[in-house]
């Protein structure tokens, strides 16, 4: 009978930190086809998100709408796994930003929807409606 062989997953292959341009660093960038950047200084926000996750990616359409510089620090996909999001934060949930230049650190996606909107806002909406995730959740 056929058994199922359980194989130790590289973790270095699905992490991925990101920039403030979107240039990804991984361990081998010659292999994925992409290139690495050192950064003179760090963005003022740091952006803690997960791949795919509509919350994230409503924060992120605002972050680029308002042009603001901003790191991104993408997280594992288990909850028990997100314990750097946890010493930050305090909770395991994506969105989070942590943005040095007021000193916020906030969760949940609608509360950050609003911080930056009357932070950064200019009276405009960023944001087209219609754009997907509605506010107000996390993964």
């Amino acid at each position: 009978m056929w058994g199922l062989v359980a194989r130790p997953v590289n973790r270095l292959l699905f992490s991925a930190q990101v920039t403030g341009d979107d240039t990804f660093t991984r361990p081998f960038p010659e292999r994925v086809g992409m290139t690495e950047r050192a950064t003179d200084a760090d963005p003022p926000i740091t952006f803690y998100r997960l791949q795919g996750c509509p919350y994230c990616e409503r924060v992120t359409r605002l972050l680029e709408g308002y042009d603001l510089a901003y790191r991104s620090r993408f997280v594992e996909p288990m909850h028990s796994d997100r314990n750097v999001v946890k010493r930050v934060a305090g909770v395991r949930t994506v969105p989070v930003i942590v943005d040095e230049n007021t000193g916020v650190t906030m969760a949940e996606s609608a509360n950050i929807v609003d911080y930056l909107e009357s932070t950064y806002g200019s009276g405009t909406e960023a944001e087209s409606p219609g754009t997907g995730a509605t506010a107000g959740g996390d993964a």
